[in-house]
């Protein structure tokens, strides 16, 4: 959904320890400016959500963290660029972001 001066609404689901950490819903929703990017997402997270800063990214790289996963259009996107536009479908609100907690283990 594309609102006033250019922004669209993204939906992002978060894993249940962000969640709580953030004291927030499931699933949210968004306003992001600009192209409809994962840095454009993370960015509008984190500035709703300030507590979140430095749980999905590192502080001094701002790349993923290692036990998170990104995922559109049931698509893997954790190891994909952080500017790389996401797909229309998420960028217009029809599929959420998915923010999943990777599982680790033999």
């Amino acid at each position: 959904m594309s609102g006033p001066s250019g922004t669209c609404t993204v939906r992002v689901v978060l894993p249940y320890h962000l969640r709580t950490l953030a004291r927030a819903e499931r699933e949210l929703a968004l306003a992001v400016a600009g192209p409809v990017t994962l840095r454009a997402v993370l960015d509008a997270l984190e500035a709703r959500y300030p507590m979140l800063r430095g749980t999905i990214r590192e502080y001094e790289t701002g790349q993923r963290r290692a036990f998170l996963r990104f995922f559109a259009c049931e698509d893997d996107w954790s190891h994909e660029p952080l500017d790389a536009a996401l797909p229309e479908a998420v960028a217009s609100g029809r599929e959420p972001l998915l923010i999943i907690g990777a599982i680790a283990g033999g």
